[in-house]
């Protein structure tokens, strides 16, 4: 077995890396097209972060999905993915619990559920990994 690469291909991991890319990929449109809105929405001024958040996460998207293209699936790159989602939700709940932002109650919501599905992904992906390098 090569380092780094996982030789046996995970129906769950590459079907959850699929997932989050298309997830991370319309929330990132999403962040794009409706940043004025959305800001609103959430009690932030400045839409132009919410579209500087956007093109990342198009960018993550499109990590994520060559990621799951890849046979053998590369070890490294999962756990980037992963740690990358850990990183998400941990900043989510530090901003939503330190109030360094003014957000509305529709807006704390509505972090908290997206930092949720990401959790749910970060899971997903651990459990995939692992049942790969048994």
């Amino acid at each position: 077995m090569e380092i780094g690469k996982i030789t046996a291909k995970s129906n769950l991991l590459s079907r959850t890396l699929q997932g989050n890319s298309i997830f991370s990929g319309l929330s990132g449109i999403a962040f794009i097209v409706t940043a004025g809105p959305l800001a609103a929405f959430l009690g932030l001024d400045a839409p132009v972060v919410l579209m500087i958040i956007g093109v990342s996460l198009l960018l993550y998207a499109v990590g994520l999905f060559q990621t799951a293209a890849r046979e053998p699936l590369n070890r490294s790159l999962v756990v980037t993915a992963i740690v990358l989602d850990a990183a998400w939700v941990a900043g989510s709940w530090l901003l939503l619990l330190s109030g360094w932002l003014p957000l509305t109650v529709e807006g704390k919501w509505a972090v908290a559920i997206v930092a949720e599905i990401v959790s749910v992904f970060a899971i997903l992906q651990y459990v995939g990994l692992r049942r790969m390098v048994k």
